[in-house]
């Protein structure tokens, strides 16, 4: 039997009255579907109708919904004491407890009450389609429905196939999401899905610049705000969600990869975890809090030295272009003779490398030698390396120099890849992953990202917008400097930048 997804007699049934749950009721009645709202505890479903009544009625008093609108919408929610009121609905979407049972304990209940046509719809996060559909009857009914938290402000959600989901349930859960106003993404029953699959890079990357020493957290948080453009630094966000909430879904998917090293967990984290440094709900996590204020260090004055003259490697043209001509604009001196003349500033400009490895490669004087991470441009933020033999008087100069006309400039210590260029790269790649996979198409993953992590761009646009060649460099640098097989390139990225094909190019079928 085929659900019209479209009739205004369309019957949602909501299990679950928390947090996702009231969202999903919400956007569903507003979208002029009739809700049924159920919860194991006495009196939740019809406190979460209230809830939602009050939300409604607040955005009516903004101006930002018709009044008439969102009376109707509150009395489409109906709480009712017992599943067995479903038996009316054509899709019921459960939102409960994150337990594999509790999951496929509601769903068998829920077979012996629903029409044999009614979709089963999963709102988990962490958990497989595949196991849940599995205790049921009828699997093919059985799909994955995951939004994200708040419900009518997070625009997406993942439409996800288990192993046995018939076609008809996921093109309805497709023209649902679209009536209630979401972007759904179709992926495949893997860890993660899509958005906390691809939010790997972010957060686990930045754990292992910490982890080695690169820079402090407020100074990896204000580089990949300023320079990466990210809204929030990834021990920003780490302190938002909560180390309690973060750090588990890291090992999980870590584990149910079969250690894959693309997702190893950091160390740094489950040492902060195991001391209660969880984060704003427990005023301290990577930042203190003070009356639920972070706290910030304060930044060091920059230095007011200047090198007398500034020689830039050549070995990367078109970043050593963009540096000289920032030279000049900032007043410096530009040595161009072929070799470096005694006492100049030596800049270099690496993609993947440390600064170690482009002044030994080079011939380059170690202690004269600063790196800056010209890659993502230098309007916003610098960030400058230096080797572990850099004088100390050369460090100032180099900070002074680019920090002269008020842009911030942050010094690290010597990283291959630097900041950025570490962290982008490795969100490019694990993205090129997922396509890889077959897990989603192209355009999803970049949709699913932007519109649930909120990133600048998605990984694949992110990679053309580098360029694919230059992130492979970055990453087969990356992988010799380390030797360590999380930074071995996808297949999907090789290929592509080999070609010359934008990241987004869909497999042939």
């Amino acid at each position: 039997m085929h659900i019209d997804i479209h009739s205004p007699a369309l019957t949602l049934g909501v299990a679950g009255a928390g947090a996702m749950g009231r969202g999903i009721a919400q956007i569903a009645a507003q979208a002029g579907l009739r809700v049924l709202l159920f919860d194991l505890a006495p009196g939740a479903a019809a406190s979460a109708r209230d809830a939602v009544s009050a939300t409604l009625a607040g955005l009516a008093a903004k101006g930002k919904l018709p009044a008439a609108d969102a009376e109707a919408a509150a009395t489409r929610i109906a709480p009712v004491a017992s599943l067995e009121a479903f038996a009316s609905c054509q899709v019921v979407v459960e939102a409960v407890i994150e337990r594999l049972e509790a999951k496929r304990e509601l769903f068998r209940k829920l077979e012996d009450i629903v029409d044999a046509d009614c979709i089963l719809a999963s709102n988990t996060s962490s958990l497989s389609i595949t196991e849940i559909a599995a205790a049921c009857r009828r699997p093919g009914r059985v799909a994955g429905f995951h939004f994200f938290n708040p419900v009518p402000l997070m625009k997406v959600v993942e439409v996800v196939d288990a192993l046995l989901t018939e076609p008809r349930a996921v093109e309805a859960l497709v023209a649902l999401a679209r009536r209630m106003g979401h972007v759904p993404v179709r992926a495949k029953d893997t860890p993660g899905f899509i958005v906390n699959h691809a939010g790997r890079g972010y957060v686990t990357e930045a754990l292992r610049l910490a982890g080695e020493n690169v820079a402090e957290f407020h100074v990896i948080d204000a580089i990949l705000r300023g320079a990466g453009g990210f809204r929030m630094g990834p021990f920003e966000l780490l302190d938002l969600t909560g180390l309690d909430v973060s750090h588990p879904v890291m090992e999980a998917i870590y584990r149910q990869y079969y250690q894959e090293p693309r997702y190893r967990p950091s160390a740094l984290a489950a040492q902060r975890l195991a001391g209660g440094l969880l984060g704003r709900k427990s005023g301290r996590g990577f930042y203190e809090y003070a009356d639920g204020k972070q706290q910030v260090p304060p930044q060091a004055d920059m230095p007011q030295a200047r090198p007398e003259r500034i020689w830039v490697s050549n070995a990367r043209p078109k970043l050593a272009a963009a540096v000289r001509e920032l030279v000049q604009r900032l007043g410096g001196t530009l040595d161009e003779s072929q070799s470096p003349q005694d006492g100049a500033l030596i800049v270099v400009t690496p993609l993947g490398e440390d600064a170690s490895s482009c002044a030994a490669r080079e011939g380059l004087d170690a202690a004269r030698t600063v790196a800056i991470d010209a890659l993502p441009g230098l309007d916003r933020h610098r960030t400058l390396m230096a080797t572990p033999l850099t004088a100390a008087a050369v460090r100032e100069a180099a900070l002074g120099l680019f920090s002269a006309d008020g842009v911030p400039a942050s010094l690290v210590r010597d990283s291959a890849g630097c900041v950025v260029q570490r962290v982008l790269a490795h969100i490019v790649n694990i993205g090129c992953d997922i396509a890889q996979q077959g897990i989603a198409q192209p355009a999803d993953i970049d949709s699913a990202v932007t519109l649930g992590l909120g990133y600048p761009k998605g990984p694949l646009a992110l990679g053309d917008a580098l360029g694919a060649r230059t992130v492979l460099d970055i990453l087969e640098n990356l992988q010799a400097c380390s030797g360590d097989p999380r930074y071995r390139p996808s297949p999907w990225l090789r290929r592509r930048a080999l070609l010359g094909a934008s990241l987004l190019t869909p497999e042939t079928r």
